[in-house]
Protein backbone atom coordinates (compact mmCIF):
# COMPACT_ATOMS: atom_id res chain seq x y z
CA UNK A 1 0.00 0.00 0.00
CA UNK A 2 2.90 2.35 0.65
CA UNK A 3 4.01 1.86 -2.96
CA UNK A 4 0.47 2.73 -4.08
CA UNK A 5 0.49 5.98 -2.11
CA UNK A 6 3.90 6.81 -3.51
CA UNK A 7 2.68 6.14 -7.04
CA UNK A 8 -0.28 8.50 -6.48
CA UNK A 9 2.04 11.23 -5.23
CA UNK A 10 4.30 10.87 -8.28
CA UNK A 11 1.34 11.09 -10.66
CA UNK A 12 -0.01 14.12 -8.84
CA UNK A 13 3.37 15.82 -9.16
CA UNK A 14 3.73 15.22 -12.92
CA UNK A 15 0.12 16.15 -13.67
CA UNK A 16 0.33 19.43 -11.76
CA UNK A 17 0.23 22.64 -13.83
CA UNK A 18 3.27 23.89 -11.89
CA UNK A 19 5.46 20.87 -12.61
CA UNK A 20 8.13 22.89 -14.41
CA UNK A 21 8.53 25.35 -11.54
CA UNK A 22 8.53 22.51 -9.01
CA UNK A 23 11.29 20.67 -10.86
CA UNK A 24 13.43 23.80 -11.07
CA UNK A 25 12.94 24.48 -7.37
CA UNK A 26 13.73 20.88 -6.45
CA UNK A 27 16.91 20.91 -8.53
CA UNK A 28 18.03 24.14 -6.90
CA UNK A 29 17.28 22.79 -3.41
CA UNK A 30 19.04 19.51 -4.22
CA UNK A 31 22.20 21.36 -5.29
CA UNK A 32 22.10 23.47 -2.13
CA UNK A 33 21.58 20.42 0.11
CA UNK A 34 24.40 18.48 -1.58
CA UNK A 35 26.72 21.46 -1.13
CA UNK A 36 25.86 21.76 2.54
CA UNK A 37 26.32 18.02 3.11
CA UNK A 38 29.72 18.17 1.42
CA UNK A 39 30.67 20.97 3.83
CA UNK A 40 29.58 18.72 6.70
CA UNK A 41 31.78 15.92 5.37
CA UNK A 42 34.79 18.24 5.13
CA UNK A 43 34.19 19.41 8.69
CA UNK A 44 33.80 15.78 9.85
CA UNK A 45 37.04 14.71 8.18
CA UNK A 46 39.04 17.38 10.02
CA UNK A 47 37.10 17.16 13.28
CA UNK A 48 39.85 15.26 15.12
CA UNK A 49 42.38 17.94 14.16
CA UNK A 50 39.99 20.74 15.11
CA UNK A 51 39.26 19.19 18.52
CA UNK A 52 42.94 18.58 19.24
CA UNK A 53 43.87 22.19 18.40
CA UNK A 54 40.90 23.69 20.23
CA UNK A 55 41.22 21.46 23.32
CA UNK A 56 44.91 20.47 23.31
CA UNK A 57 44.96 18.96 26.81
CA UNK A 58 41.85 16.81 26.45
CA UNK A 59 41.17 13.42 24.95
CA UNK A 60 39.45 13.98 21.58
CA UNK A 61 36.93 11.16 22.17
CA UNK A 62 35.90 12.63 25.54
CA UNK A 63 35.62 16.08 23.96
CA UNK A 64 33.47 14.62 21.19
CA UNK A 65 31.25 12.92 23.79
CA UNK A 66 30.72 16.17 25.68
CA UNK A 67 29.35 17.94 22.56
CA UNK A 68 26.86 15.29 21.40
CA UNK A 69 23.89 16.46 23.49
CA UNK A 70 24.63 20.10 22.61
CA UNK A 71 24.53 19.19 18.94
CA UNK A 72 21.19 17.43 19.19
CA UNK A 73 19.67 20.33 21.13
CA UNK A 74 20.72 22.69 18.33
CA UNK A 75 19.52 20.12 15.80
CA UNK A 76 16.11 20.16 17.46
CA UNK A 77 15.94 23.95 17.20
CA UNK A 78 16.93 23.85 13.52
CA UNK A 79 14.32 21.20 12.79
CA UNK A 80 11.68 23.28 14.50
CA UNK A 81 12.52 26.26 12.30
CA UNK A 82 13.20 24.61 8.95
CA UNK A 83 11.85 21.06 8.75
CA UNK A 84 8.47 20.89 7.06
CA UNK A 85 5.68 18.60 8.15
CA UNK A 86 5.13 15.67 5.76
CA UNK A 87 1.90 16.08 3.83
CA UNK A 88 -0.39 13.71 2.01
CA UNK A 89 -3.84 14.44 0.55
CA UNK A 90 -5.57 11.98 2.89
CA UNK A 91 -9.14 13.19 2.43
CA UNK A 92 -9.77 11.09 -0.72
CA UNK A 93 -8.66 8.00 1.20
CA UNK A 94 -10.65 8.45 4.41
CA UNK A 95 -13.88 6.94 3.03
CA UNK A 96 -12.12 3.92 1.54
CA UNK A 97 -11.53 0.58 3.20
CA UNK A 98 -8.03 1.54 4.27
CA UNK A 99 -6.60 1.30 7.73
CA UNK A 100 -5.41 4.51 9.32
CA UNK A 101 -2.20 2.74 10.23
CA UNK A 102 -1.33 2.49 6.55
CA UNK A 103 -1.76 6.22 5.99
CA UNK A 104 0.19 7.10 9.12
CA UNK A 105 3.01 4.68 8.32
CA UNK A 106 3.32 6.25 4.89
CA UNK A 107 3.53 9.74 6.38
CA UNK A 108 6.13 8.59 8.90
CA UNK A 109 8.33 6.72 6.44
CA UNK A 110 8.35 9.43 3.76
CA UNK A 111 9.16 12.07 6.39
CA UNK A 112 12.53 10.40 6.96
CA UNK A 113 13.84 11.68 3.62
CA UNK A 114 15.33 14.79 5.17
CA UNK A 115 18.87 16.18 5.12
CA UNK A 116 18.57 16.68 8.88
CA UNK A 117 18.61 12.89 9.29
CA UNK A 118 21.78 12.47 7.23
CA UNK A 119 23.80 15.24 8.85
CA UNK A 120 24.51 13.60 12.27
CA UNK A 121 25.83 10.42 10.65
CA UNK A 122 27.90 12.28 8.06
CA UNK A 123 29.30 14.53 10.77
CA UNK A 124 30.29 11.72 13.14
CA UNK A 125 31.22 8.72 10.95
CA UNK A 126 34.65 9.95 9.68
CA UNK A 127 35.68 10.95 13.20
CA UNK A 128 34.55 7.64 14.69
CA UNK A 129 36.34 5.62 12.02
CA UNK A 130 39.59 7.61 12.33
CA UNK A 131 39.72 7.98 16.12
CA UNK A 132 37.36 5.54 17.86
CA UNK A 133 37.82 2.31 15.87
CA UNK A 134 41.64 2.03 16.25
CA UNK A 135 41.34 2.34 20.04
CA UNK A 136 38.03 0.69 20.99
CA UNK A 137 37.13 -1.53 18.05
CA UNK A 138 34.10 -2.01 15.86
CA UNK A 139 31.70 -3.10 18.62
CA UNK A 140 31.94 0.29 20.33
CA UNK A 141 31.82 1.96 16.92
CA UNK A 142 28.52 0.19 16.18
CA UNK A 143 27.16 1.27 19.58
CA UNK A 144 27.98 4.91 18.80
CA UNK A 145 26.34 4.70 15.37
CA UNK A 146 23.19 3.15 16.85
CA UNK A 147 23.09 5.80 19.60
CA UNK A 148 23.46 8.67 17.15
CA UNK A 149 20.84 7.10 14.88
CA UNK A 150 18.49 6.74 17.86
CA UNK A 151 18.92 10.38 18.88
CA UNK A 152 18.40 11.47 15.26
CA UNK A 153 15.10 9.57 15.01
CA UNK A 154 14.06 10.88 18.43
CA UNK A 155 14.60 14.48 17.31
CA UNK A 156 12.89 13.79 13.99
CA UNK A 157 9.64 12.39 15.35
CA UNK A 158 9.59 14.71 18.37
CA UNK A 159 9.87 17.78 16.13
CA UNK A 160 6.98 16.52 13.98
CA UNK A 161 4.86 15.86 17.06
CA UNK A 162 5.53 19.21 18.77
CA UNK A 163 4.92 21.18 15.56
CA UNK A 164 1.57 19.43 15.08
CA UNK A 165 0.66 20.23 18.68
CA UNK A 166 1.64 23.88 18.17
CA UNK A 167 -0.54 24.07 15.04
CA UNK A 168 -3.56 23.29 17.21
CA UNK A 169 -2.55 25.20 20.34
CA UNK A 170 0.16 27.88 20.46
CA UNK A 171 0.71 27.29 24.19
CA UNK A 172 2.89 24.33 23.22
CA UNK A 173 5.36 26.74 21.64
CA UNK A 174 5.78 28.51 24.97
CA UNK A 175 6.25 25.16 26.69
CA UNK A 176 8.81 24.02 24.13
CA UNK A 177 10.95 27.16 24.13
CA UNK A 178 10.47 27.65 27.87
CA UNK A 179 11.86 24.17 28.54
CA UNK A 180 14.88 24.76 26.32
CA UNK A 181 15.49 28.15 27.93
CA UNK A 182 15.28 26.54 31.38
CA UNK A 183 17.94 23.95 30.49
CA UNK A 184 20.31 26.52 29.04
CA UNK A 185 19.76 28.87 32.00
CA UNK A 186 20.49 26.13 34.53
CA UNK A 187 23.66 25.31 32.61
CA UNK A 188 25.15 28.64 31.57
CA UNK A 189 23.67 31.12 34.08
CA UNK A 190 22.87 29.31 37.34
CA UNK A 191 25.60 26.66 36.87
CA UNK A 192 23.43 24.05 38.61
CA UNK A 193 24.40 21.34 36.15
CA UNK A 194 26.37 20.97 32.93
CA UNK A 195 24.87 19.59 29.73
CA UNK A 196 28.43 19.07 28.50
CA UNK A 197 29.39 17.01 31.56
CA UNK A 198 26.16 15.01 31.37
CA UNK A 199 26.77 14.28 27.69
CA UNK A 200 30.34 13.21 28.38
CA UNK A 201 29.28 10.85 31.20
CA UNK A 202 26.47 9.23 29.20
CA UNK A 203 28.49 8.54 26.09
CA UNK A 204 31.60 7.53 27.99
CA UNK A 205 29.55 4.60 29.31
CA UNK A 206 29.29 3.32 25.75
CA UNK A 207 33.03 2.70 25.75
CA UNK A 208 32.68 0.03 28.45
CA UNK A 209 29.01 -0.97 27.98
CA UNK A 210 28.01 -0.83 24.29
CA UNK A 211 24.63 -2.41 25.07
CA UNK A 212 23.53 0.98 26.48
CA UNK A 213 22.99 2.13 22.88
CA UNK A 214 19.66 0.26 22.94
CA UNK A 215 18.34 2.92 25.34
CA UNK A 216 18.51 5.51 22.54
CA UNK A 217 16.69 3.20 20.13
CA UNK A 218 14.04 2.61 22.78
CA UNK A 219 13.63 6.36 23.26
CA UNK A 220 13.20 6.80 19.49
CA UNK A 221 10.57 4.03 19.43
CA UNK A 222 8.65 5.69 22.28
CA UNK A 223 8.62 9.07 20.53
CA UNK A 224 7.55 7.36 17.29
CA UNK A 225 4.60 5.71 19.06
CA UNK A 226 3.57 9.01 20.66
CA UNK A 227 3.60 10.68 17.25
CA UNK A 228 1.81 7.71 15.69
CA UNK A 229 -1.00 7.72 18.27
CA UNK A 230 -1.42 11.47 18.01
CA UNK A 231 -1.83 11.23 14.23
CA UNK A 232 -4.22 8.32 14.56
CA UNK A 233 -6.44 10.18 17.03
CA UNK A 234 -6.56 13.32 14.82
CA UNK A 235 -6.89 11.77 11.36
CA UNK A 236 -10.50 12.84 10.86
CA UNK A 237 -12.17 15.09 8.34
CA UNK A 238 -13.24 17.50 11.07
CA UNK A 239 -9.66 17.89 12.31
CA UNK A 240 -8.39 18.35 8.77
CA UNK A 241 -11.02 21.02 8.14
CA UNK A 242 -9.87 22.93 11.21
CA UNK A 243 -6.33 22.93 9.91
CA UNK A 244 -7.44 24.05 6.47
CA UNK A 245 -8.94 27.27 7.85
CA UNK A 246 -5.45 28.70 8.21
CA UNK A 247 -4.12 31.21 5.72
CA UNK A 248 -3.46 29.72 2.30
CA UNK A 249 -0.37 31.00 0.60
CA UNK A 250 -0.41 31.86 -3.07
CA UNK A 251 3.35 32.05 -3.24
CA UNK A 252 4.04 28.43 -4.23
CA UNK A 253 6.81 28.50 -1.60
CA UNK A 254 5.34 26.56 1.35
CA UNK A 255 8.10 27.53 3.79
CA UNK A 256 7.36 31.26 3.40
CA UNK A 257 3.62 30.66 3.17
CA UNK A 258 3.52 29.72 6.85
CA UNK A 259 4.28 33.37 7.75
CA UNK A 260 0.97 34.57 6.34
CA UNK A 261 0.75 37.74 4.27
CA UNK A 262 4.33 38.77 5.18
CA UNK A 263 5.50 35.41 3.84
CA UNK A 264 3.56 35.96 0.60
CA UNK A 265 5.18 39.37 0.16
CA UNK A 266 8.64 37.96 0.89
CA UNK A 267 8.08 35.16 -1.62
CA UNK A 268 6.94 37.64 -4.27
CA UNK A 269 10.06 39.71 -3.65
CA UNK A 270 12.17 36.56 -3.89
CA UNK A 271 10.63 35.95 -7.31
CA UNK A 272 11.43 39.56 -8.23
CA UNK A 273 15.07 38.91 -7.32
CA UNK A 274 15.35 35.68 -9.31
CA UNK A 275 13.53 36.98 -12.42
CA UNK A 276 15.40 40.27 -12.89
CA UNK A 277 18.98 40.90 -13.86
CA UNK A 278 20.19 43.49 -11.39
CA UNK A 279 18.79 42.02 -8.16
CA UNK A 280 19.87 38.57 -9.34
CA UNK A 281 23.42 39.89 -9.64
CA UNK A 282 23.22 40.79 -5.94
CA UNK A 283 22.78 37.09 -5.16
CA UNK A 284 25.76 36.17 -7.34
CA UNK A 285 27.90 38.82 -5.65
CA UNK A 286 26.85 37.55 -2.22
CA UNK A 287 27.95 34.02 -3.13
CA UNK A 288 31.34 35.27 -4.35
CA UNK A 289 31.90 37.12 -1.07
CA UNK A 290 31.52 33.83 0.83
CA UNK A 291 35.22 33.29 -0.02
CA UNK A 292 36.14 36.65 1.53
CA UNK A 293 37.47 35.06 4.70
CA UNK A 294 40.16 33.17 2.81
CA UNK A 295 41.94 36.49 2.22
CA UNK A 296 42.36 37.16 5.96
CA UNK A 297 42.09 33.86 7.83
CA UNK A 298 45.31 32.36 6.43
CA UNK A 299 47.39 34.92 8.32
CA UNK A 300 49.30 33.47 11.31
CA UNK A 301 48.77 36.66 13.37
CA UNK A 302 45.00 36.52 12.99
CA UNK A 303 43.20 38.84 15.44
CA UNK A 304 39.54 39.43 16.20
CA UNK A 305 39.24 42.57 14.06
CA UNK A 306 39.43 40.89 10.63
CA UNK A 307 37.17 38.09 11.87
CA UNK A 308 34.59 40.64 13.04
CA UNK A 309 34.76 42.43 9.71
CA UNK A 310 34.55 39.27 7.61
CA UNK A 311 31.84 37.79 9.82
CA UNK A 312 29.72 40.91 9.53
CA UNK A 313 30.36 41.19 5.81
CA UNK A 314 29.75 37.56 4.89
CA UNK A 315 26.67 36.94 7.06
CA UNK A 316 25.25 40.37 6.21
CA UNK A 317 26.29 40.73 2.57
CA UNK A 318 22.71 40.40 1.33
CA UNK A 319 21.46 42.93 3.86
CA UNK A 320 24.16 45.38 2.76
CA UNK A 321 24.00 44.84 -1.01
CA UNK A 322 20.26 44.41 -1.40
CA UNK A 323 19.08 46.51 1.52
CA UNK A 324 20.90 49.67 0.45
CA UNK A 325 18.48 49.97 -2.50
CA UNK A 326 15.34 49.28 -0.54
CA UNK A 327 12.63 50.27 -1.68
CA UNK A 328 14.02 51.10 -5.11
CA UNK A 329 13.72 47.47 -6.19
CA UNK A 330 9.95 47.95 -6.18
CA UNK A 331 9.98 51.46 -7.65
CA UNK A 332 8.15 50.33 -10.81
CA UNK A 333 5.08 49.26 -8.85
CA UNK A 334 5.53 51.31 -5.66
CA UNK A 335 2.36 53.33 -6.34
CA UNK A 336 0.42 50.09 -6.52
CA UNK A 337 1.77 49.03 -3.12
CA UNK A 338 0.60 52.30 -1.54
CA UNK A 339 -2.99 51.88 -2.77
CA UNK A 340 -3.25 48.12 -2.16
CA UNK A 341 -4.79 46.39 0.84
CA UNK A 342 -1.35 45.33 2.00
CA UNK A 343 -0.63 46.81 5.43
CA UNK A 344 2.62 48.68 5.87
CA UNK A 345 3.44 46.49 8.86
CA UNK A 346 3.28 43.32 6.74
CA UNK A 347 5.30 45.12 4.07
CA UNK A 348 8.13 45.77 6.55
CA UNK A 349 7.82 42.33 8.14
CA UNK A 350 8.41 40.84 4.70
CA UNK A 351 11.70 42.75 4.48
CA UNK A 352 12.81 41.46 7.88
CA UNK A 353 11.82 37.94 6.86
CA UNK A 354 13.78 38.15 3.61
CA UNK A 355 16.86 39.47 5.44
CA UNK A 356 16.61 36.71 8.04
CA UNK A 357 16.26 34.01 5.40
CA UNK A 358 19.26 35.07 3.31
CA UNK A 359 21.52 35.91 6.26
CA UNK A 360 20.82 32.52 7.84
CA UNK A 361 21.73 30.80 4.59
CA UNK A 362 24.96 32.79 4.23
CA UNK A 363 25.88 31.94 7.83
CA UNK A 364 25.44 28.25 7.08
CA UNK A 365 27.65 28.66 4.01
CA UNK A 366 30.42 30.11 6.19
CA UNK A 367 30.44 27.17 8.63
CA UNK A 368 33.47 25.53 6.88
CA UNK A 369 35.57 28.45 8.18
CA UNK A 370 35.53 26.57 11.49
CA UNK A 371 38.65 24.97 10.03
CA UNK A 372 40.48 28.12 11.19
CA UNK A 373 39.17 27.64 14.73
CA UNK A 374 35.94 27.52 16.70
CA UNK A 375 36.39 31.18 17.61
CA UNK A 376 35.89 32.10 13.95
CA UNK A 377 32.56 30.27 13.85
CA UNK A 378 31.44 31.80 17.16
CA UNK A 379 32.23 35.33 15.94
CA UNK A 380 30.41 34.62 12.67
CA UNK A 381 27.33 33.62 14.67
CA UNK A 382 27.61 36.74 16.86
CA UNK A 383 27.82 38.92 13.76
CA UNK A 384 24.78 37.14 12.32
CA UNK A 385 22.85 38.20 15.44
CA UNK A 386 24.22 41.74 15.03
CA UNK A 387 23.16 41.86 11.38
CA UNK A 388 19.67 40.51 12.06
CA UNK A 389 19.17 42.79 15.04
CA UNK A 390 20.83 46.12 14.25
CA UNK A 391 21.85 46.26 10.59
CA UNK A 392 18.39 45.30 9.37
CA UNK A 393 16.94 48.26 11.28
CA UNK A 394 19.64 50.60 9.97
CA UNK A 395 19.10 49.50 6.38
CA UNK A 396 15.33 50.02 6.54
CA UNK A 397 15.82 53.39 8.27
CA UNK A 398 17.97 54.65 5.40
CA UNK A 399 15.61 53.03 2.89
CA UNK A 400 13.08 55.65 3.94
CA UNK A 401 15.56 58.30 2.73
CA UNK A 402 16.12 56.76 -0.72
CA UNK A 403 14.09 58.18 -3.61
CA UNK A 404 16.14 56.79 -6.52
CA UNK A 405 14.46 54.58 -9.11
CA UNK A 406 16.10 51.36 -10.39
CA UNK A 407 15.65 49.57 -13.71
CA UNK A 408 15.65 45.89 -12.75
CA UNK A 409 16.53 44.70 -16.25
CA UNK A 410 19.98 46.33 -16.23
CA UNK A 411 23.10 44.69 -14.80
CA UNK A 412 24.97 45.97 -11.77
CA UNK A 413 28.43 46.35 -13.36
CA UNK A 414 29.31 50.06 -13.68
CA UNK A 415 25.65 50.87 -13.06
CA UNK A 416 25.18 53.82 -10.70
CA UNK A 417 21.43 54.01 -11.14
CA UNK A 418 19.69 54.23 -7.78
CA UNK A 419 22.86 55.25 -5.95
CA UNK A 420 22.35 58.36 -3.85
CA UNK A 421 23.65 60.04 -0.71
CA UNK A 422 21.81 57.58 1.52
CA UNK A 423 23.97 54.68 0.24
CA UNK A 424 27.19 56.47 1.16
CA UNK A 425 25.89 57.54 4.56
CA UNK A 426 24.53 54.05 5.24
CA UNK A 427 27.93 52.40 4.73
CA UNK A 428 29.46 54.27 7.67
CA UNK A 429 27.27 52.99 10.56
CA UNK A 430 26.95 49.53 8.98
CA UNK A 431 30.71 48.97 8.79
CA UNK A 432 31.95 50.96 11.79
CA UNK A 433 29.36 50.46 14.55
CA UNK A 434 30.38 46.92 15.67
CA UNK A 435 34.00 48.02 16.03
CA UNK A 436 32.92 51.00 18.13
CA UNK A 437 31.16 48.55 20.45
CA UNK A 438 34.09 46.11 20.51
CA UNK A 439 37.07 48.48 20.84
CA UNK A 440 36.61 49.66 24.47
CA UNK A 441 36.46 46.07 25.73
CA UNK A 442 39.46 45.07 23.59
CA UNK A 443 41.48 48.07 24.79
CA UNK A 444 40.83 47.08 28.42
CA UNK A 445 41.96 43.51 27.70
CA UNK A 446 38.52 41.87 27.58
CA UNK A 447 37.99 40.92 23.91
CA UNK A 448 35.59 38.09 24.78
CA UNK A 449 33.38 40.54 26.66
CA UNK A 450 33.38 42.82 23.60
CA UNK A 451 32.24 39.99 21.35
CA UNK A 452 29.59 38.97 23.87
CA UNK A 453 28.31 42.55 24.08
CA UNK A 454 28.03 42.74 20.28
CA UNK A 455 25.88 39.61 20.32
CA UNK A 456 23.87 40.89 23.29
CA UNK A 457 23.21 44.20 21.51
CA UNK A 458 21.96 42.41 18.41
CA UNK A 459 19.78 40.12 20.52
CA UNK A 460 18.21 43.09 22.31
CA UNK A 461 17.28 44.63 18.96
CA UNK A 462 15.78 41.32 17.81
CA UNK A 463 13.70 40.98 20.98
CA UNK A 464 12.52 44.61 20.69
CA UNK A 465 11.92 44.41 16.93
CA UNK A 466 8.26 45.41 17.27
CA UNK A 467 9.34 48.71 18.81
CA UNK A 468 11.74 49.49 15.96
CA UNK A 469 9.21 48.25 13.44
CA UNK A 470 6.64 50.76 14.69
CA UNK A 471 9.21 53.59 14.47
CA UNK A 472 10.09 52.59 10.90
CA UNK A 473 6.40 52.50 9.97
CA UNK A 474 5.83 55.99 11.40
CA UNK A 475 8.80 57.29 9.46
CA UNK A 476 7.58 55.58 6.29
CA UNK A 477 4.10 57.07 6.69
CA UNK A 478 5.64 60.54 6.64
CA UNK A 479 7.95 59.81 3.70
CA UNK A 480 5.86 57.51 1.50
CA UNK A 481 4.53 60.16 -0.88
CA UNK A 482 7.97 61.76 -1.22
CA UNK A 483 9.46 58.34 -2.00
CA UNK A 484 6.73 57.61 -4.56
CA UNK A 485 7.24 61.00 -6.22
CA UNK A 486 10.96 60.39 -6.41
CA UNK A 487 10.42 57.01 -8.05
CA UNK A 488 8.06 58.56 -10.62
CA UNK A 489 10.36 61.47 -11.50
CA UNK A 490 13.64 59.54 -11.89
Amino acid sequence: MILTFLNHQIKAFWRSKNTGKSIAMRIFMAILVIYLLLNVLVLAFFMDTILEKTFPNQNSIQTFNSFILYYFLMDLLMRFQLQELPTLAVRPYLHLRLKKNQLINYLSITSLSSAFNLTPLLLSMPFLVKVLVPVHGYLVFGAYVISILGLTLTNHFFSLWIKRKINLNAIWMLIFFGTLLLFFSLDFYFKLFSISALSGQIFSLLLSNPIICLIFLTLAAIIYLINFRYLKSNLYLEELSKASVSHKSSTEIPFLGRFGLAGDLAANELKLILRNKRPRSVIMTSIVFMFYGLIFYNRPDLSDYPILFCGMFMTGIFIINYGQFMFSWQSAHFDGILVSKVSIKDFFKAKFLLFTLFSSVTFVLTIPYVYFGWRVLIIHFVMLIWNLGINTVLVLFFANQNYKRIDLSKGSAFNWEGVGASQWILSLPLLVSPFIVYYPFSAMGYPDAGIAFIGFSGLIFILTRDFWLNLLIKQFQKKRFTIAEGFRNN
